[in-house]
């Protein structure tokens, strides 16, 4: 049979040797321009590249964000002092070391004097306003400024995970469709300004997953013993079941082969206390099932390897994000940790500009005894204020929300850094009954809480408030071109109380993992969460963002 060709006039798909009648031409071309015209006007009202990546990754980036916001409810708690709150501050072991023991070190030397959960938080008698909430840019405060004593102030809460925020100086005159810096204030207003755009992944809701964990417990060296609750003899395991289900759109498993390649030569840091730790092992686990890295650690970072795509994870400690010391200053002793809320941590700041996506999170080291230091004066302290007869100027919420805005305010304004900056927001508690230390308890908690079964945390709130706050402020503070990302986990994770280790913090098989015959419960940890379980939902978020990031047209 004759081959048919594009480039011989005389063929056609019947193969007839003779000339096209002129009629049938004018009929052919003229269906060819309809369905040109059809085509055309399809294409224009719904990008074919949208289509793809909607049906590949479940979120279209053609699409603006359905902004929601969550109310925060009126709650008050009691008051608790924590004056036996241990809290170690110290630093990851040398590179000269193996990984599996390196990494077992560095962490128990900074749980080494943890009792039930190490860095567990002071409930607190500030109630969380349920006022209308307002946008993000009408709240201010300067780190500079005076202090006051005053309630934490309602924010407007920022569940947008993928909106860039890029900033410029000056906003008051910005174009209709300049990006903005503000939160929208109402449930049905579209972030207009959006770079990237997809589905809120924060507005959700907890579904069971057959497939289970993204790796078992048993495979993944770098677990901390604390959350490995498995290998701690917890009974039950459906808690490794469930996976976080966006309304509008489906997070996909984290393939750690994609992850790897999108991150292809970069850094990834992960900064703060031990819950920050608790994410960075998270990833670790689920990125050691394909590869296993090179531990370049010295004493000032965890530092892993992966030598197939050249990328390397991080991990530094930093107990509350800025400078502190022990050393005397004024009228306080040596010995209690006086924090500088003005001055950025240092050892963040030095390697700062070699990392392309930082991710932060702290609040949780603010319930320990501490002195704040503000415009070179004392202004508070936590659990300690040698004179009563004089009020403090702030307390811990309030100093977490500075905190938060010295830190991102300097990451924006760093020259030298170009990367992408993440704040992964304040990670809840599960402590009923009472606190850490006065006979909280989240034992026999299986499964997540449903709709209408969730329980208002006052201090959660009111250290949410303050964080949400001290972001906003650093980003109407930020220069020109400083990308920084809000990580809403807060709401999210509030229903999964059955995703702690709670009495199962160690391998000890005579643990009392029951309450006693006076009813008291046993030491248990309701603030880190077990490995593998719901904090991998953290990197399967943070993976999203990333690539709406890198994907989206702005890679670094």
């Amino acid at each position: 049979m004759k081959a048919m060709t594009w480039d011989n006039p005389k063929s056609s798909f019947n193969e007839s040797p003779s000339p096209r009648p002129l009629s049938w031409i004018v009929v052919f071309l003229g269906v060819l321009a309809m369905f040109l015209i059809c085509a055309s006007g399809i294409l224009a009202s719904y990008p074919v590249g949208s289509t793809v990546r909607e049906y590949f990754y479940g979120v279209d980036h053609s699409r603006f964000y359905d902004i929601s916001v969550f109310p925060v409810h009126e709650i008050s708690t009691d008051v608790s002092p924590n004056e036996s709150l241990d809290l170690v501050d110290n630093e990851p072991s040398s590179s000269d070391r193996k990984v599996a023991n390196s990494v077992t070190e560095s962490n128990s030397q900074e749980s080494s004097g943890e009792s039930a959960s190490s860095e567990l938080t002071e409930t607190s008698t500030d109630k969380a306003s349920n006022s209308p909430l307002p946008v993000a840019g009408t709240i201010s405060s300067n780190v500079t400024g005076n202090v006051t004593n005053e309630e934490p102030k309602t924010v407007a809460l920022m569940n947008d995970p993928g909106t860039l925020i890029t900033t410029s100086n000056d906003t008051s005159n910005s174009p209709p469709d300049s990006v903005s810096t503000a939160v929208p204030a109402s449930s049905n207003e579209s972030y207009s300004g959006s770079v990237n755009s997809g589905c809120n992944l924060f507005n959700g809701t907890w579904v069971h997953d057959s497939l289970g964990p993204l790796y078992k417990n048993d495979s993944c060296p770098v677990l901390t013993q604390m959350q490995n609750c498995q290998g701690n003899g917890r009974p039950d395991k459906d808690y490794e079941n469930w996976r976080w289900k966006p309304f509008q759109c489906d997070i996909p498993r984290l393939d750690p082969r994609k992850f790897l390649e999108v991150m292809r030569g970069k850094t990834l840091a992960f900064i703060g206390d031990s819950v920050a730790r608790n994410q960075m092992e998270s990833m670790m686990c689920i990125l050691w099932q394909v590869e296993e890295p090179k531990n370049h650690g010295n004493r000032n970072m965890q530092r892993f390897y992966f030598k197939s795509t050249s990328v390397t994870i991080i991990r530094i400690w930093s107990s509350w994000l800025v400078k502190h010391n022990s050393e005397s200053f004024d009228y306080a002793p040596e010995g209690v940790d006086k924090l500088f809320l003005d001055i950025p941590d240092e050892k963040v700041m030095k390697f700062l500009p070699t990392f392309d996506v930082v991710v932060l999170s702290s609040g949780h080291w603010f319930a320990k005894q501490s002195v704040y230091v503000l415009n070179n004066e004392i202004v508070g302290g936590q659990l300690w204020w040698p004179d009563k007869s004089r009020p403090m100027k702030i307390n811990n919420v309030a100093a977490f929300g500075i905190s938060v805005e010295t830190m991102f305010t300097a990451l924006a304004m760093h020259p030298n850094f170009t990367g992408l900056s993440i704040l992964r927001s304040y990670s809840p508690d599960h402590y009923e009954g009472g606190a850490w230390n006065t006979g909280g308890s989240c034992t026999g908690k299986v499964k997540p809480l449903g709709l209408g079964e969730l329980v208002e945390n006052g201090h959660t709130n009111a250290m949410y408030e303050q964080q949400v706050t001290g972001f906003n402020n650093a980003v109407k503070k930020a220069r020109n071109g400083s990308k920084l990302l809000f990580m809403d986990i807060t709401e999210a994770f509030s229903y999964r109380h059955d995703g702690h280790p709670g009495p199962f913090r160690n391998k000890d098989p005579n643990k009392i993992t029951v309450r006693g015959p006076d009813g008291k419960p046993p030491p248990q940890d309701c603030l880190h969460w077990c490995m593998p379980g719901a904090v991998d939902t953290w990197n399967e978020i943070l993976f999203e963002m990333i690539k709406r990031e890198f994907e989206g047209g702005n890679a670094l």
